[in-house]
């Protein structure tokens, strides 16, 4: 069977059995394609551990990031082992590939006062009433609050949360469902918004959506959203779902200059919301919990973060440092 096929074959297989979300499946797509360009579509009974290296040793010419350069590998892996358990290979050629060990970096982490200070500004720029500022304000003080990833954030429906518990509901990779709380501060932020921003957003929605071609005598209906869209808690300026891009571009906004960088990704308040939660006294297996984390090994990299901070604030502040 040709490379390719093999490849969907293995793409639909994560993606209908495995569940993995959509974002790795178009990692998956992704390395894939670029192995059959390298290798050539040939028959994958043809492909051999030097052509699989081959493949490594020029992405490792062009500056790959080994923590790029191990996913790739994992992923080809993955393939080769079903498509040997479909009995498409008799031998597995990946197994002899060599994995590049990912160095290990401490996630970026903006400190409690910072966020303070960025969550004070977006809540006076929510004081006006703009339901952009209302919304922002709400966003990040719920994956502050939460410690959710931004699919996760971007995925919530209203009955998604529950107010008087201050809890929500999220839908995890794999399509795990967790239930996690939030603070007193997010609970308002989320009722400001859900009262005064979202059916402004709502009625945005509804008139673009009847809004007719221009010089029709029966204006059509145009279709801006997606099924599912009326049940979102978080809309765009249009009414539709919002999405992760749009939140990346928020907590850029926002976020960025208050930890001294240009880019900075939503990842970085699950991981100061983490770091926070473990200086303040959490239990680790507590914080894997809230986090969604199938290892408690991927947990730990934010008592690194922890310790990192204490020795920094020991050298600064200690006389015998």
């Amino acid at each position: 069977m040709r490379t390719s096929e093999v490849v969907e074959g293995y793409l639909a297989h994560v993606a209908d059995v495995r569940r993995l979300s959509p974002a790795t499946v178009r990692a998956y797509r992704g390395d894939l394609a670029d192995l059959v360009r390298a290798v050539g579509d040939r028959d994958i009974a043809r492909i051999e551990v030097d052509d699989l290296r081959e493949w490594q040793w020029q992405a490792t010419k062009a500056g790959q990031a080994k923590a790029t350069a191990a996913r790739r590998t994992s992923t080809v892996r993955g393939m080769f082992g079903w498509a040997a358990e479909q009995g498409l290979v008799e031998a597995d050629p990946s197994q002899r590939m060599v994995s590049p060990k990912r160095g290990r970096t401490l996630p970026t982490v903006a400190t409690a006062d910072a966020l303070d200070d960025v969550l004070s500004d977006t809540a006076a720029a929510a004081h006006n009433g703009d339901a952009i500022a209302l919304r922002d304000h709400a966003i990040l003080e719920t994956l502050y609050g939460s410690g959710a990833r931004v699919s996760e954030i971007c995925g919530l429906d209203l009955d998604d949360v529950d107010h008087e518990r201050r809890t929500l509901r999220l839908r995890g990779k794999g399509d795990k469902e967790r239930v996690v709380p939030f603070g007193l501060p997010a609970a308002r932020a989320l009722q400001a918004y859900l009262v005064r921003a979202r059916p402004v957003l709502v009625a945005r929605r509804q008139a673009a959506v009847h809004e007719g071609r221009r010089g029709e005598k029966t204006p059509a209906p145009r279709r801006i959203t997606a099924p599912g869209d009326e049940r979102a808690l978080f809309l765009g300026a249009k009414g539709a779902r919002l999405g992760p891009r749009a939140v990346h571009t928020l907590v850029s906004r926002t976020v960025a200059p208050r930890v001294g960088t240009d880019v900075l990704g939503p990842h970085a308040l699950r991981h100061s919301a983490a770091t926070h939660l473990l200086d303040g006294g959490a239990d680790l297996r507590a914080v894997q919990e809230i986090l969604g984390h199938a290892s408690l090994g991927t947990t730990q990299i934010y008592t690194h973060v922890s310790a990192e901070r204490l020795r920094e604030a020991y050298r600064l502040a200690h006389p015998r440092a």
